[in-house]
């Protein structure tokens, strides 16, 4: 089978909802071609039809397809996962963990692709939604502990003056494959990223809290107090609302 039939025929799968048939196909033009066949065809499908199929993880098997992405071709998926409304990012964040920490991948220069796009820093936020207090812990602490959370968090400033202080905690004691690991890599080996990923986090939980859309997010200033204690402990999740987005299914 040529390259662009095989690329219509993945598509026509995709559209049909077959994930498990058109990653089936890819696989075993993997199989009968090599990786390098595999690789010039995922270059040449749209970032929605491998989004399609690598947020269909499943820890129960290994995917060629997530094995194989590169960087570049993640990001671009990653960015327009939200169009799919799924309000629980289980799909986001399991996705995200398979390919950010398979053996080979190097997980900044995942992460730097995912931020040097428009909307990467809302994606990680996403990531991080049912996360947000114990990741405003460790931007104020640097740990994870919410014991004596006090409800105010760092203002903008203050973060940028954190941002290259030496950990509190060792990557080995966080090393999951998981938030954790991701917010130590963020906060210490990419803390710009962090930092806007972090702003972009509290929006989402602000939007939550008054009930309203992010887009009507009214602007006011950050004065550093966010209330953090009904979330991440069961009581409330600033789960970002989605409705004026297209979606992809």
């Amino acid at each position: 089978m040529s390259q662009l039939a095989l690329i219509e025929k993945t598509q026509a799968l995709i559209a049909a909802g077959d994930i498990v048939g058109a990653e089936s196909v890819l696989t075993e033009l993997a199989d009968s071609e090599g990786d390098g066949a595999l690789m010039v065809v995922l270059e040449q499908l749209p970032p929605k039809d491998i989004l399609a199929v690598i947020r269909e993880y499943d820890d129960s098997k290994e995917s060629i397809v997530n094995l194989l992405i590169t960087p570049q071709q993640f990001a671009h998926a990653v960015v327009i996962e939200k169009q799919y409304k799924d309000l629980t990012r289980t799909h986001l964040r399991g996705m995200m963990n398979s390919v950010i920490f398979r053996e080979d991948a190097d997980p900044i220069e995942f992460l730097t692709a995912i931020g040097d796009l428009e909307g990467g820093s809302e994606a990680l936020a996403d990531y991080f939604t049912e996360k947000w207090s114990r990741v405003e812990a460790f931007a104020r602490s640097g740990t994870f502990e919410t014991v004596e959370d006090d409800g105010e968090i760092l203002s903008e400033q203050a973060l940028y003056q954190s941002a290259y202080v030496r950990p509190r905690v060792d990557l080995d004691e966080v090393a999951d494959q998981d938030w954790m690991q991701m917010a130590w890599l963020l906060r210490h080996e990419l803390p710009d990223l962090f930092i806007e990923m972090l702003i972009v986090l509290r929006a989402k939980a602000r939007a939550f809290d008054l009930g309203l859309d992010e887009e009507e997010m009214p602007e006011e200033e950050d004065d550093g107090k966010v209330e953090t204690g009904d979330t991440d402990r069961g009581k409330a999740t600033p789960a970002a609302r989605d409705d004026d987005e297209e979606s992809a299914i």
